[in-house]
């Protein structure tokens, strides 16, 4: 049940970070109610989840690290943002981070 809040932490935080940028530096009042009503609710459910005594420093990382390569990723294809091989290099090496936290915090 943890990893479901996670993932819906997840994805909340990436449909306010992608509103933030439409909202035209919060000018555009409905995606800024978007941007307000996504983070509060991935605050909530990251919340959750660390209750269900998922370790915090696993929950941190794939939540930061899942969630930076997802706006990297939908900045280039819905938002018009360059990719290059040095981002693409780094959206790797956040995944590879990501997965090795979690293996180190399962022994």
């Amino acid at each position: 049940m943890a990893w479901i809040l996670l993932v819906a932490a997840i994805a909340t935080e990436v449909l306010a970070t992608s509103a933030l940028k439409l909202s035209n530096g919060l000018s555009n009042v409905g995606w800024t109610i978007v941007v307000v009503i996504g983070y509060v609710a991935s605050l909530v459910l990251l919340a959750r989840a660390l209750k269900l005594e998922m370790p915090v420093g696993v929950a941190y990382a794939v939540w930061a690290g899942i969630g930076t390569a997802a706006i990297a990723l939908i900045g280039t294809l819905f938002l018009g943002e360059g990719m290059n091989l040095t981002k693409a290099a780094g959206i790797v090496l956040i995944i590879c981070g990501v997965v090795v936290l979690n293996l180190a915090g399962s022994h």
